[in-house]
């Protein structure tokens, strides 16, 4: 799921920590995040995040990783853009971010 709200001052890793979210890579201007939901790897959350420092808006594309990839080497697995778990969680990081 795909959405955009306004860059709180926080840092981006400030932001992530609040969120309960773990940096997994960073790529050019891209935050690659995962936050556990029972203490196992999986099923996670995985959260990209691109700042635009210009406009102060940040872009977030979420999704739900129900099982590692298939595949050693691809990036296949059996993700949840949509539905109400997703949906939740994004309106958990709306909430969190507002209150910054």
């Amino acid at each position: 799921m795909k959405f955009t709200t306004k860059k709180p001052k926080e840092s981006i890793t400030t932001l992530a920590r609040k969120l309960g979210y773990i940096p997994k890579e960073i790529v050019g201007d891209e935050f690659n995040l995962v936050r556990q939901i029972r203490g196992n790897k999986y099923p996670r959350f995985h959260l990209y995040l691109k700042e635009d420092r210009e406009r102060n808006l940040l872009f977030l594309n979420l999704h739900l990783d129900q099982k590692r990839p298939s595949y050693v080497g691809t990036p296949a697995h059996g993700g949840e853009y949509t539905g109400k778990v997703v949906e939740d969680e994004t309106e958990r990081i709306k909430q969190i971010i507002e209150n910054m």
